[in-house]
């Protein structure tokens, strides 16, 4: 999965709903069930599951019919005692009770029913890592020997990591989707996301057999934990298996796609899979992590959000606090001349832009100021305040290249920026003549990468010299 650092945050859903999206899985539902049902006359074997003679009762509460009916029944017991919903009071007996997290679900907080569906969760994910053993179980019962485990070739703790690998990049796309909730995934994507490194170009037949013995795998670990309400999935195409002799053909269209599988991790999904990181130590941001923190935190926090988060992060923030003060707040955090400076004066300029009139006096408080007086002019301007004084030609200079030191720091040499850069080289004659006299730390390297960005070779050329200017006046 990818580094901690890179995780985005999380834009999780208010946790009475959550709790509500909850109770309702068929995984926790079922399970409270069969813990309401429970009483003095329910045996449990050895292992703690039901015994065979109550697995027909155990269906018919839950309205189970059909062939799995028994296996369902058995797996929401084995949920229910595993969450704490069932407590098994005589060992010997295989007598059970409700358990005390039974009375969570009706009476609790939505964070205790969040705890009990996380304990269901736990439960179905290290299922979801053990193989199907029905052939070796078969073939015991034949009486072909005892069960052989490492005929499997199976590696719990690589299965584990693997399944855990998918379920991290499928949070990373979730998670940094702009929208609240991500569109779902093509099986194959997901599977070569962990298995085919960043630096292959062409996938080998090796890595795109992996690939596809992958998806089978997925296939049944989604089918299992779509009942927990982690994941919406819709299946492989039945008819692809019966197809596998063949040579597939290439997906055509995205409907073509669909038949291999689509996964989405649903918003229940969103707020499980970041307890699970968070528990396993990584770095996992929510949206409202930071509203009760300072400006500084908030500029520095939200830096590399997408945008969408980071809006929703400035609201909350801006909600809880006076607007002039908040822009007074703001404005002296993003003061500083130290790398993350330019980024932090851009997200500075994009909360103001969400504080309403009342900032005004704060803005004109700084329209002397070096490093803040250009981003004052803009929203004053914007804000139709009058008599805004025009910004001296240095001040213009230096907001160009604070503007694009921020706009390289957060987007790479995106499209944007490279017509941003050519928007200005065009509006201003002479532009690389002046620019690289402007006293800002990072003006030669925004140079370099206009330079680097500009399509015209002669132009790009004058941006590489006035770069080299600025290095050799700045002693770089």
């Amino acid at each position: 999965m990818s580094d901690s650092s890179t995780l985005p945050p999380a834009r999780l859903r208010p946790e009475a709903e959550l709790a509500r999206d909850a109770l309702s899985t068929p995984l926790l539902s079922r399970a409270a069930r069969l813990a309401r049902w429970a009483g003095p006359g329910t045996r449990v074997d050895a292992g703690g599951g039901l015994v065979e003679e109550q697995l027909p009762a155990a269906a018919e509460v839950l309205g189970l019919s059909g062939d799995d009916a028994a296996a369902y029944a058995s797996e929401a017991w084995r949920v229910a005692v595993d969450t704490g919903l069932v407590e098994i009071t005589d060992e010997e007996a295989g007598t059970v009770a409700a358990g005390e997290d039974l009375a969570l679900l009706t009476g609790g907080s939505p964070q205790d029913v969040l705890g009990v569906w996380l304990a269901a969760l736990e439960a179905v994910l290290a299922d979801a890592s053990v193989p199907d053993l029905g052939g070796l179980v078969d073939a015991m019962a034949e009486g072909e020997g005892e069960l052989d485990l490492s005929s499997l070739d199976w590696d719990p703790e690589a299965e584990a990591e693997f399944l855990d690998g998918v379920l991290g990049n499928l949070y990373v796309l979730t998670a940094g989707e702009d929208g609240p909730q991500g569109a779902p995934v093509p099986l194959p994507a997901l599977a070569a996301s962990v298995l085919v490194p960043s630096d292959m170009g062409e996938p080998t037949n090796d890595v795109l057999e992996q690939v596809s013995d992958a998806m089978m795998r997925l296939d049944d670990q989604f089918r299992l934990l779509e009942p927990s309400g982690l994941v919406e999935y819709q299946p492989v195409d039945e008819a692809l298996m019966a197809e596998a002799e063949e040579e597939p053909a290439a997906p055509v269209d995205e409907t073509d796609v669909s038949r291999y599988g689509m996964v989405r991790l649903t918003p229940l999904g969103l707020y499980g899979l970041r307890a699970r990181l968070l528990e396993a130590g990584f770095t996992a941001p929510a949206v409202g992590d930071l509203a009760d923190k300072g400006a500084d935190a908030l500029l520095d926090g939200t830096a590399p959000y997408p945008p969408a988060a980071a809006h929703a992060e400035t609201e909350q923030w801006l909600a809880r606090r006076e607007p002039l003060a908040a822009a007074r707040e703001l404005l002296a955090a993003a003061r500083g001349s130290d790398a993350g400076a330019p980024l932090r004066r851009l997200r500075c300029q994009q909360a103001l832009s969400l504080v309403g009139a009342e900032a005004e006096p704060a803005l004109r408080e700084v329209l002397d100021d070096a490093e803040l007086g250009g981003l004052a002019r803009v929203w004053l301007t914007e804000h139709g305040a009058r008599d805004v004084p025009a910004p001296p030609e240095t001040m213009v200079f230096w907001l160009t290249i604070d503007t694009l030191a921020a706009q390289l720091a957060a987007e790479g040499n995106s499209e944007e920026l490279r017509a941003l850069v050519q928007g200005l080289a065009r509006q201003h004659s002479g532009f690389f003549d002046t620019v690289w006299r402007v006293e800002h730390p990072a003006t030669a390297d925004v140079l370099e990468a206009m330079g680097r960005l500009h399509p015209d070779k002669k132009i790009a050329k004058e941006a590489r010299k006035a770069a080299f200017k600025a290095r050799s006046q700045h002693g770089t």
